[in-house]
């Protein structure tokens, strides 16, 4: 065990281009000089521009391999990608809870692939609320969000106090200010804007920049520096290769 790292883990699907899912967070957390652990949810044939098939991982599998490994280990943060449902993802976080209420989670909400395959849908928005309570974190898109809360931007519900968890809204689908990420937390709303603003796209960037978090968050950064400094490791991340796969640097 190590004594030096703290621990981080990754739920979520496989992919074998190693551009998204547990190869890309586990990298991201080796970076990060953090010590990383990693259930799959869901294996994938795919590649950096294509998604083919997906084989989703039973829940009892899942919830069999959070138990052993939570037995075993300080688990400090866990980031969560894909799953098939929300009923799924609530048994997963009741479970992780319930090990260790002090554990911090990051959903990255990927609602669809970037090759447009769609991964879950919303059918109860009880549920959801129910469910995303017991989350610390969440991070999606300017359309993702509006799929999670259809009147998150016309009504700002983030004045009215509404949201169950901190939400970090990414600002790469943000037409009027492109690339700048709002952080809504219970009581305030930070901006962090970006440092260029010409980046060249990657598959799992938000794979990347969710699992950056949760590494920084295990290292005890507070929510607001962890987003902070997540966001210039995705930077980097985002400029590393002229292809759609990126490189992890020290």
């Amino acid at each position: 065990m190590s004594k030096n790292r703290p621990f981080a883990l990754s739920i979520a699907g496989l992919d074998p281009s190693g551009g998204a899912g547990i190869l890309a967070d586990t990298k991201t957390f080796e970076q990060h000089q953090v010590q990383g652990l990693a259930i799959s949810t869901a294996n994938t044939i795919q590649t950096d521009c294509k998604f083919y098939e997906i084989e989703w991982t039973s829940l009892d599998f899942v919830l069999r391999s959070i138990k052993k490994l939570f037995k075993n280990y300080p688990v400090k943060s866990v980031k969560i990608g894909i799953i098939p449902s929300f009923s799924y993802l609530n048994e997963v976080v009741s479970l992780i809870k319930k090990l260790n209420p002090n554990t911090i989670i990051v959903w990255d909400t990927v609602l669809k692939s970037s090759t447009e395959f769609e991964f879950l849908t919303i059918e109860n928005q009880a549920d959801l609320q129910k469910t995303l309570s017991k989350i610390d974190l969440i991070t999606p898109n300017y359309e993702e969000i509006l799929q999670l809360y259809p009147n998150f931007i016309s009504e700002k519900l983030w004045v009215k106090n509404e949201l169950p968890a901190a939400i970090l809204l990414k600002g790469g689908h943000n037409h009027t200010a492109l690339g700048t990420d709002y952080l809504f937390l219970k009581s305030n709303l930070i901006e962090l804007s970006p440092t260029k603003i010409n980046f060249r796209p990657k598959h799992g960037s938000g794979c990347v920049l969710s699992s950056a978090i949760a590494a920084n968050l295990a290292l005890g950064y507070d929510l607001k520096t962890a987003c902070q400094e997540a966001k210039m490791y995705i930077e980097k991340y985002l400029n590393s290769s002229p292809s759609l796969i990126g490189h992890h640097y020290v």
